[in-house]
Order: C-alpha cells, then structure tokens, then sequence
C-alpha cells in the first residue's frame, strides 16, 4: 500500500509543489526577472544590472538602518529626517563655514545622531512608544527644514570638494562608490546583527524586552545604541544623496521611508521566524530596484508604474508570508 501511495501522482508530486512553496519569493523574483530580461533585452546588459545595484545603495543604506530598529521590536519613521539632516548638515559646514570634506562627513554623521538622540530619549526616557516618537520627530524634522530653507528651497554648492562628490560619482578599482559604500555598510550591520553577541541582544529585545532584561541585557541602553546608529547610518545615505546633487533638497529623504518599510518586512517575511535580517533586506532591497527599473525600461506612464508596483510588491509579499508558514 505504501509502494502504491509512493507512486501516485500525489504522492510523487507532492515534495516537489512544498519545494516550489517554500521557495514561492524567490520564484515570484526570478519570474520577475526573467520578464523584464525577454520584455527589453536591454534589462540584462551590464551597465544596467550595474544600475540597479548602483540606484539601490542608498535604498540600502537607509533599510539596514531601518532593520536595526525592527530588530529591537520598534519602527523609525524619522528615517527621512535622519537623511535629510546628514545631508544639510554636510553642505552647510562646506558651503557657510569652508569645512574640509572628511570634516563635513563628520558633521553629517553628527546630523544623523541628533534625530536618533532625540528618538532615544523620547522612547527610552519618556516612553513614548517607538511609533509615535518617531512620527513625532518625522514632522518635527520636515518643520525644522523648512524654517531653515525659509520654505523648503534647496541649498546647493556646486563647488564641492573632488573627494566628497566621489562618494557619489567616483568608482574604486572599477566598481561605482555607491555599490562600494553599500557593500560596506551591508558587511558592517550583517557582523553586528548576525555574527556578534550585540546582534543576538538586539534581537532577544525585539522578540522578548522583559526576559532580556531579567537576563542581564541593560534594555535601555542597546535601545538607545539601535536608534542612534540607526539615524548615522541614514545620514550616510544622506551625504551619498547630497554628493550625487552637489546640493541639500529639504524633505527629500522621505522618499526612502515607505520604501526602507517594504524592504525590511520583505526580509523578514522570508525568515522562518518572521524576523527582520540584513540578508532578508538586501534582497527586498535588490527585489524593490529590479522592479523599478524594469517597469522603467517598459515605458509605462507614471501612475500605471506606482500602481503595478504595488501590486507586484503585495503578491511577492503573499508569497513571502506563504512560505515563512511552510518553513516553521
């Protein structure tokens, strides 16, 4: 009876269709694309694959910054803000007051740690909770940046220096800045994440706060730590964005926001255990740029584009969470 079963359709078809579910995310990917490469063969070429990974760094940069708060068990919508003012802060020091390139890097850095300065002590101090707080500081930081710009103009100097406007332009050994900053902070957030005992801290915060703290894990302060590094490394996407325009435009980081969201639960919905990783947001990252850029390359209006983007992003989304159930 068992020979009988074993070779029925059922039974032999069986493991194969729980592989391909497992597996459902990153079929829907490669079907993806596999579309764009046969809808324009222009998709494949190697300027345009580096396109992607080049147009997706600071995408990048920003979600990884977002998968640190998601891994405490919180959210930062001030991700935008923290952009916003690694951004302004570097072009001021240049443009107002002559500072030298890796001294504007500093201060764009230093940008980024007050909005996660201002998230800490809002979550941690005050309890407020981590929705509210940063949404708080979300329009806080727009309001700030329009007093500053007297309604939202765009600060530009053009005359930056050679080294800073090669962050975004300049290449090393052949492969684009951008790529090369995006590849750095992925190795940085995946050691302190996923190979270090900081990492495994972060995360027993995030699943469960009061038996981390009745382990002996100060709670507070690694919150503290995760919103603040979060912000710097926004600001680093910030100073890559504000290299690329050889200007400061007031408010553009919440461009990143919605997208950085995606990215992060697009990882964490391939996870066994629902949570949020560095490897899960690059590829959510890869999968969010490969669509862009293929909807681009098809000519569609723009409105169509948002659209169908959304409605690819929510099916690869199901397909995600159907096979983060079959894996558990």
């Amino acid at each position: 009876m068992n020979a009988a079963a074993s070779s029925s359709p059922t039974g032999s078809t069986a493991p194969v269709l729980g592989n391909l579910a497992r597996h459902s995310f990153l079929l829907v990917m490669l079907a993806c694309f596999l579309f764009f490469a046969v809808y324009n063969g222009a998709f494949l070429s190697l300027g345009n694959l580096t396109n992607i990974l080049e147009g997706s760094a600071i995408l990048l940069v920003v979600a990884l910054g977002m998968t640190l708060v998601v891994a405490l068990g919180g959210i930062d919508l001030s991700v935008g803000v923290a952009l916003d003012f690694g951004a302004a802060f570097a072009i001021v020091a240049m443009k107002d007051y002559d500072a030298s390139w890796y001294v504007a890097i500093l201060c764009g850095l230093a940008g980024g740690a007050i909005v996660g300065l201002l998230n800490a002590i809002l979550v941690v101090r005050l309890s407020v909770s981590p929705f509210l707080a940063t949404l708080g500081v979300f329009f806080i930081g727009g309001s700030v940046q329009r007093i500053f710009t007297n309604g939202g103009g765009p600060i530009s100097f053009r005359r930056l220096p050679t080294e800073y406007y090669n962050l975004a332009v300049g290449n090393l050994f052949g492969i684009p800045m951008k790529i090369v900053i995006g590849v750095v902070v992925l190795a940085a957030f995946y050691v302190l994440l996923e190979r270090s005992v900081f990492g495994k801290r972060f995360h027993a915060i995030g699943m469960q706060p009061s038996a981390a703290r009745i382990a002996g894990i100060n709670v507070k302060t690694y919150t503290s730590f995760g919103f603040i590094v979060a912000s710097m490394t926004c600001a680093i996407g910030g100073i890559m964005v504000s290299a690329n325009l050889r200007m400061f435009t007031p408010l553009a980081g919440n461009a990143y926001l919605m997208q950085s969201i995606a990215a992060v639960f697009i990882g964490a919905s391939m996870h066994p255990r629902g949570r949020p990783n560095v490897l899960g947001t690059a590829v959510g990252v890869v999968f969010l740029g490969m669509i862009a850029n293929g909807l681009n390359l098809m000519g569609l209006d723009f409105n169509a584009k948002d659209a169908l983007s959304g409605i690819i992003l929510v099916v690869a989304l199901v397909f995600a969470i159907a096979q983060r159930r079959l894996k558990v």
